[in-house]
């Protein structure tokens, strides 16, 4: 027999898998189309004037940075429109009153998020092959890069969603944070094409080890050391996730 536990966490999972794929027109057609813009400006029209980065074709370098940057931004936003939802319509207070642990609460919604994210990498990656011919270079890598990194952002999402008030409040990180620092990820370019400060600089932004970790999967080459992306990600798993385990405890922004 299923531990009640269990049977709730992957309740959660199912809902929200259940929620993103009734509108996979929303949910999982518009970053394919976003991504596919960028394959086509970006690699084949551009790139063919840029020409080779770091020994490869520069649609091939920037591949890997496109495919994690639908994670992210995926990731992040099912989990914040998910709880923010779910606050607004106060269904998040029959799970806080049910005997439910809220450890089991934030795996179930970071699961959802990290489904959604992985299904649209998964469709990007599928569309990048029209384009370029892909190698994995480390199969580990790979897997463990992109499961970590939409662990990340989708509890950033949940944190995202905690605090906010309105809808509009869920689009003010991902506008103003998250799309900066991944446009300066390291995914159109290489560090080592900055100036010496300016990559010292680039170094503190956490979204240029996820990006250099995943195309070092791919490719074999990374502008960063892989022990030190690893690092970078399970502390802000860490960080994140105590964070958002003390804020739905307290209720915070969730009792009225």
């Amino acid at each position: 027999m299923s531990h009640p536990y269990w049977i709730a966490f992957v309740s959660i999972i199912h809902k929200e898998i259940n929620r993103f794929t009734r509108i996979w027109v929303q949910t999982l057609v518009p970053p394919v189309i976003t991504m596919t813009l960028y394959f086509i400006i970006f690699g084949n029209l551009i790139g063919s004037r840029i020409g080779d980065m770091e020994g490869f074709s520069y649609m091939a370098y920037i591949v890997p940075g496109l495919i994690m940057m639908s994670v992210i931004t995926n990731s992040y936003s099912n989990v914040a429109s998910s709880f923010f939802s779910a606050k607004f319509q106060r269904n998040i207070e029959e799970m806080l009153v049910a005997p439910v642990p809220n450890h089991v609460i934030i795996l179930g919604y970071i699961g959802g998020g990290v489904c959604r994210g992985l299904a649209v990498g998964a469709l990007v990656t599928a569309v990048s092959l029209f384009f370029v011919k892909l190698s994995i270079a480390h199969w580990a890598v790979v897997i463990a890069i992109v499961f970590l990194t939409a662990v990340v952002f989708a509890l950033g999402g949940l944190i995202n969603a905690v605090f906010a008030r309105t809808f509009d409040d869920i689009s003010i990180v991902p506008t103003f944070v998250l799309t900066p620092l991944t446009y300066l990820g390291g995914v159109f370019y290489s560090l080592s094409l900055l100036p010496e400060v300016w990559q010292w600089v680039s170094k503190i932004n956490p979204i240029v080890y996820m990006v250099n970790a995943f195309r070092y999967g791919f490719l074999g080459v990374s502008d960063i050391s892989i022990g030190h992306a690893f690092i970078v990600l399970f502390a802000f798993i860490a960080l994140l996730y105590t964070l958002a385990y003390r804020l739905i405890s307290k209720g915070v922004g969730l009792r009225t």
